[in-house]
C-alpha cells in the first residue's frame, strides 16, 4: 500500500509554533525539533502497524482505520481518537485527554515524500519525511 515503507524525517514547517500552542515548554521543543523521528508503517487493508523510534522514545502501535485508540505523544500529551482514509490521504481526529481540545493530522504520500500536517487551536504545521 501507499503508506508502506520505512520513512526518516527531512523537515518541519511552523513546528515550533505548533509545539509552543500546545504548551509544550521551551526546552521540548528545541529537542523534539531534532529528535531524528523515523517511522515505519506496515499496512494490511484497513490495519495500520507503526513503529516510531526517534531520540526519545521507541514506540509501536496497532489501529485500525475508523476505531478509536489511545496514543501518547512524545512529550507525554495522552490522546484519544481514530484515523479515517479520505481517498489517498489519511486523517486523524485527536482529543487531548487532559484539556478535550482537537488535535487533527493528515497523512499524505507525494512521490518520495510522507507529509504529515498537523492542526491545533489555529496553528498548523508540517513534518515532512523521505523514504529511508
Amino acid at each position: 500500500m501507499t503508506y508502506n515503507g520505512n520513512w526518516k524525517i527531512d523537515r518541519n514547517d511552523n513546528y515550533e509554533k505548533f509545539m509552543e500552542k500546545m504548551g509544550i515548554n521551551m526546552v521540548k521543543r528545541k529537542l523534539a525539533a531534532h529528535d531524528n523521528l523515523k517511522i515505519s508503517i506496515e499496512q494490511t487493508g484497513d490495519k495500520f502497524h507503526v513503529k516510531e523510534n526517534s531520540n526519545f522514545r521507541t514506540l509501536e502501535l496497532d489501529f485500525t482505520l475508523g476505531v478509536t485508540f489511545e496514543y501518547s505523544l512524545a512529550d507525554g500529551t495522552e490522546l484519544s481518537g481514530s484515523w479515517a482514509m479520505d481517498a489517498d490521504m489519511m486523517n486523524g481526529i485527536f482529543n487531548r485527554k487532559d484539556n478535550g481540545k482537537q488535535l487533527t493530522t493528515t497523512r499524505i504520500v507525494q512521490g518520495d515524500e510522507l507529509i504529515q500536517t498537523y492542526n491545533y487551536e489555529g496553528v498548523d504545521a508540517k513534518r515532512i519525511f523521505k523514504r529511508d
